[in-house]
């Protein structure tokens, strides 16, 4: 049976006993950003399962795209050691939320196996909880002989979503695969044994209780059940291999992979370099088909770090240029049935995936470079140990695999301290993981909210309402009133302040009363529905539980309003010029500017940001209603509108929509019609870290003015190059050219006198020995170059057995700039770098550079002749 004919058939099984087939959820988390990555079935339908979240149906079924590399649940290293590990994996799953249990969940998976799939009955084992005498039971009765029953520890079978909340027992499903999949020396243990023997095919998880924070369990009044399978798993099961990767799932590509290597088939899938690069290929298609780009942090580190093993284990194959764009293919072809989406984004994931391996193949090199200076120093502090720090910076920066420093170090004589590499790599995970761990709310706002309660917004429809005063903050401490000049944090129990988020800034304005006043600089929502007006009292007393006047800046409002619809037309035109993985990663909405970051993975040309300009600035001509609908989250993203994984959505979400090219999640502020953002200026678009990109636009007012600014400076550019406006491009080309041409002639003089001087000096060279020993200081306030090119025509004049050491002082006296050479004839006694560093410690800097050819510095000018007299010193010391 077929991989793809498994997966249907489980939706199908489900699907006829009155599951509803939910589509898998991308790879980026919806509704969770505490995740790097969707790693579970489950992960969907957690607030369905923490009781935040309700559905119109109480049975699901998916297969989910998952991912483990990275955070807690990390296979990536495990990956190609074994036939069962993998960064990217599909799991099968059936959910009940408070419909069926233990029951029917057992009754089902049985009877899929068994009858369905034909599994044999005596060699499915099954595990339950040591206390689940009511799971062991519905085994028994359904025909699972006791002796292959056995009783497990909560490490194997308890589940639970944290250190609190919902968890129960579970029970696995395990088939022996025979003494041959336990490999040698055929020593298993049994169930429970680390070997293949007896593998888990499927885990189900009944959510029976809730653990409270000491502990405690509490029957739910609904107990829901979470059923996980991997389909690599039970393909090679079903398929009757003891290797994922000798099932359909990975053949193709392995297949391709040998026709790209001159090994064989049966040697590329059985070695570690073939798996691995038959598991990454198919994570680096999903994770950039879901939008994800490479990146130094979070889950673009994740995917540089797969391409990058990948690329590493090519080598070993012998693919030393880039091949994995090429297998992407591939896993389009072999997947595409099941996730369209991949054919979609097809040219995006080569593309993004050939230039992050020409990126490795150069940072290889240079890694090479760099840790051959770290063996030089290594060397010259006697020390035998390569420091694992310096060995993981390296890794952690440019890729470099440990096992070629490894190689290095041993052919150097040396070897790396592995403790110390693997002691900075837990750093770094450490460093990692608190980076995905959600800012916390200052305990005062979380204690307010829970005290007064969430806050009615009516900013959408209007930017004035009467409100109450319900509380007051000052310096975080909840006070019943505030005078004059008091700077507060006010909490109404209802506003039509628009609260920060989503990018947008928070709206200002003012609380009137006829005896106080006070200013709202800015609005926050610290928690969900919760409004923090932050501000200070301009007149009289502000009393709690009084009632006041509360007034948007219709300014302000309206400004930021321009903004976020540009901003919702400027994404949408984005994907439309540059392709549809363009994603947003960052925004900010204020009421004069806009900023939008997205991931991309090369820099915009300058056609594309005329075209991308011009396109918004035809949608704000269309004046194109800007529509808002709120509805179920699933269904907004099954209609097409774009969430952003990183936020927060509820139950019920609210969506803008316009015309038919723009489609998001958004809980901002708008224009009702796109006429009103006035006009679109694009005044800056640049990188921001690898594979994201940045764009600062204005509109409406602040675009004129720009504009109105652009003129006035080209018109003063105009009147001082004598021109009219229109004559200043030419003007300044041939100013230009002119400049170009003197700067030549400057050269072109300098190094004629140049050689007339070196001819002056070359004659005050001393012989030590048969060396050409030269030491000269020039005049003071040459450049750095001017050193170089004056060396340059020295070494020319001495031809051989030289030594030379060139100095001058900085313009202010400031800095001493060295610069040394050895003939090639001598190199083999004397090093320019070495001499570099002796003689740099003499002015109070540092040195170093080639055999041949070295530079030096410091701050102390005055050292500068004991600097130019060591060199007859050094010298003398190697003379023969």
């Amino acid at each position: 049976m077929k991989s793809d004919d498994l997966r249907k058939g489980f939706l199908d099984y489900f699907s006829e006993r009155g599951h509803t087939l939910v589509p898998s959820s991308p790879l980026i988390p919806q509704k969770d950003p505490t995740l790097l990555f969707t790693n579970a079935g489950m992960v969907q339908f957690k607030d369905v399962f923490l009781g935040k979240e309700g559905r119109s149906y109480k049975r699901a079924v998916s297969a989910q795209k998952c991912m483990r590399a990275g955070g807690k649940h990390n296979d990536l290293d495990n990956v190609g050691m074994t036939g069962r590990h993998h960064t990217f994996f599909e799991m099968l799953g059936n959910f009940s939320f408070g419909d069926y249990f233990k029951t029917d969940a057992i009754a089902f998976g049985w009877e899929l196996l068994t009858k369905k799939w034909d599994l044999p009955k005596d060699r499915l084992w099954i595990t339950v909880f040591r206390d689940d005498d009511e799971a062991e039971g519905l085994w028994k009765a359904i025909g699972v002989p006791a002796g292959r029953i056995k009783r497990m520890d909560e490490k194997d079978n308890f589940w639970a979503m944290g250190e609190t909340g919902p968890c129960g027992p579970c029970s696995e499903i395990l088939i022996d695969q025979g003494e041959a999949a336990a490999g040698p020396p055929h020593d298993c243990r049994g169930v429970g044994c680390d070997c293949d023997r007896y593998l888990e095919i499927w885990n189900l998880v009944f959510m029976q209780f809730m653990r409270d924070s000491e502990s405690r369990l509490t029957p739910l009044p609904k107990p829901s059940i979470d059923t996980g399978m991997g389909l690599e798993r039970i393909t090679a099961v079903i398929q009757g291999v003891l290797s994922n990767y000798d099932s359909d799932l990975f053949l193709p590509i392995l297949k391709a992979v040998s026709e790209m290597t001159e090994y064989d088939p049966d040697e590329v899938r059985r070695g570690m370099p073939g798996r691995v690069i038959a598991d990454h290929i198919r994570a680096i298609t999903f994770l950039i088909s879901d939008g994800i780009l490479p990146s130094n942090e979070g889950r673009g580190y994740i995917l540089r770090r797969v391409i990058r093993r990948a690329a590493r284990y090519g080598k070993e194959l012998g693919l030393n240029e880039p091949f994995l764009f090429k297998l992407s293919g591939t896993v389009v072809d072999t997947m595409r049935s099941s996730y369209p989406e991949l054919a979609r984004a097809r040219s995006v994931v080569a593309q993004v995936t050939q230039g992050e391996e020409e990126r490795f193949i150069q940072t290889l090199n240079q890694g090479m470079g760099l840790f051959k200076e770290v063996i030089s120093k290594t060397k010259a502090a006697g020390d035998p140990v390569v420091p694992g720090s310096e060995a993981f910076r390296l890794y952690d920066t440019y890729g470099f695999p440990l096992d070629i420093a490894m190689d290095m170090a041993r052919d150097a004589g040396l070897r790396i301290d592995e403790t110390g590499y693997q002691a900075a790599m837990a750093e770094q995970r450490e460093r990692a993981r608190k980076s995905w761990v959600v800012k916390e709310v200052a305990p005062y706002y979380n204690e307010a909210a829970a005290k007064l309660g969430p806050t009615e917004f009516v900013g959408y429809d209007s930017l004035e309402d009467e409100v109450r005063l319900i509380g007051i903050l000052k310096g975080g401490q909840p006070v019943k009133k505030a005078a004059a000049g008091e700077t507060v944090e006010l909490i109404f129990n209802r506003t039509p302040f628009y609260g920060e988020s989503g990018g947008q800034a928070g709206d200002q304005g003012l609380l009137e009363h006829p005896s106080a006043l006070a200013e709202v600089h800015t609005t926050i929502k610290p928690a969900p529905g919760f409004f923090v007006h932050q501000g200070k009292v301009a007149q009289g007393e502000i009393v709690e539980g009084e009632t006041y006047r509360a007034v948007v800046s219709p300014a302000a409002r309206w400004g930021a309003a321009r903004n976020h619809t540009a901003t919702h037309i400027l994404h949408a035109t984005l994907r439309e010029v540059l392709g549809e993985h363009v994603k947003q990663s960052g925004s900010l909405v204020t009421p004069d500017r806009l900023r939008f970051d997205f991931g991309h993975f090369k820099p915009l040309l300058s056609a594309e940001i005329k075209r991308i300009e011009a396109i918004v600035n035809e949608r704000i001509r269309e004046d194109a209603s800007v529509e808002t609908q709120v509805m179920d989250f699933q269904e907004a993203v099954r209609t097409g509108a774009l969430a952003f994984f990183d936020d927060k959505y509820g139950d019920r979400v609210r969506v803008v929509r316009i015309s038919d090219f723009s489609k998001e999640l958004c809980g901002g502020t708008h224009c009702h019609e796109t006429g009103q953002v006035g006009l679109f200026k694009l005044v800056q678009e640049g990188s921001i870290a690898a594979g994201v990109r940045r764009i600062e636009a204005l509109t409406g007012e602040m675009a004129y003015l720009h504009i109105k600014k652009q003129e006035e400076d080209i018109r003063e550019v105009a009147a001082i190059l004598k021109v009219q406006p229109a004559e200043v491009v030419e003007k300044t080309r041939r100013l230009l050219a002119q400049m170009r041409e003197k700067e030549k002639e400057i050269e072109r003089l300098k190094g004629q006198a140049t050689g007339s001087q070196a001819g002056d000096i070359v004659s005050e060279a001393r012989t030590v020995g048969e060396v050409q020993v030269l030491a000269k200081r020039l005049q003071d306030g040459l450049e750095p170059k001017d050193l170089r090119s004056f060396m340059d025509t020295v070494r020319n004049r001495l031809k051989s057995k030289y030594i030379i050491l060139l100095a001058c002082a900085s313009k202010d006296n400031s800095n001493a700039f060295l610069i040394t050479a050895v003939s090639p004839d001598l190199t083999g006694r004397f090093s320019a770098g070495d001499i570099a560093k002796e003689i740099a410690g003499i002015v109070g800097g540092s040195g170093g550079g080639r055999p041949d050819m070295a530079q030096a510095g410091g701050k102390n000018v005055s050292k500068l002749p004991e600097a130019l007299a060591r060199i007859y010193e050094i010298v003398e010391k190697k003379r023969p």
